[in-house]
């Protein structure tokens, strides 16, 4: 007879190490498949197939974001059994499915086949907090990879979406000199309001040249190759946007401009809060759905 398990937890990074032994502290069961780490208490679970976890658990946790390459789940690209569509071939109408940036294939399909999912980066409440891990995650990238200082820099944020904001406030901490590019008038009227300087991107082109630090956070390509070639050569480009970013990476390379995308960074700087948070979300979502079926 399959034990029944109140969480299933399915590929990720370090948040889910944490997630999985946040939940058990907290009084809950889990499996877990995919992420074999020491960290991870022995009061879990490990399953030996992605088979045997979806059977242990009517919740299944995937990773945030749940896929990077759209076919794979994160994480699980070296696992025969690792793909999405193998995973939502084997989900059930009593599943529920957590992930984060779930993509439209996958939430059409669990709609269509009657599969509860909730995609956890389309809540604030996740969404701000990862945002705040993200934009530390940012700064260290910056950090590690220049011979300059942050304090008293000339820093480029691309876009004003919520990354963004918590970025420049987090630079404008250390005493940066931001500006910020957007396209909407709205957002650069709000980005003057908060005390930056704002540009629109016609009015960017001008001004390349005088940034020691790029953020982008726009998921669409701004920096193309002929705007990598009015760049100051020392520039460092930190890409938080989701892949492929937002930077001509080859035509950076090319001109041997330093340009990194960064993917995952609340999984690489802040993995155990950003695990806390996510656990927090899910009990949450599913406390609220209790008390409104009673």
């Amino acid at each position: 007879m399959t034990k029944h398990y109140d969480f299933a937890v399915v590929g990720g990074d370090q948040r889910q190490v944490y997630m999985v032994n946040e939940l058990i502290a907290r009084g809950y069961t889990v499996i877990y498949y995919g992420r074999p780490d020491e960290r991870i208490t022995p009061k879990a679970s490990e399953a030996d197939s992605l088979v045997q976890a979806l059977a242990g658990s009517y919740i299944i946790l995937c990773p945030v974001p749940f896929t990077r390459n759209k076919t794979s789940i994160a994480t699980l690209e070296e696992f025969t059994d690792g793909g999405v569509d193998y995973l939502l071939s084997n989900l059930k109408p009593s599943h529920t499915l957590f992930a984060g940036n779930i993509p439209a294939y996958a939430a059409d399909y669990c709609t269509h086949e009657g599969i509860a999912y909730n995609d956890l980066m389309r809540r604030d409440d996740v969404a701000i907090l990862n945002a705040i891990s993200t934009a530390e995650g940012a700064v260290a990238e910056a950090i590690i990879r220049s011979d300059i200082n942050l304090h008293q820099s000339n820093c480029l944020v691309t876009g004003f979406g919520r990354c963004a904001r918590v970025l420049a406030k987090k630079l404008g901490g250390l005493d940066a000199r931001v500006t910020v590019a957007a396209r909407s008038r709205d957002a650069r009227l709000s980005a003057q309001a908060y005390g930056y300087d704002a540009v629109s991107f016609e009015q960017l082109e001008e001004q390349l040249n005088r940034f020691d630090y790029i953020f982008n956070t726009i998921p669409a390509v701004i920096l193309g190759a002929d705007q990598i070639k009015k760049l100051n050569p020392q520039v460092t480009i930190i890409d938080i946007a989701s892949a492929p970013g937002g930077i001509d990476f080859e035509a950076a390379k090319k001109l041997h401009i330093n340009a990194v995308l960064c993917p995952g960074l609340p999984g690489r700087y802040a993995p155990q809060t950003s695990g806390i948070i996510l656990a927090d979300a899910i009990e949450n979502i599913l406390k609220t759905k209790t008390e409104k079926a009673v």
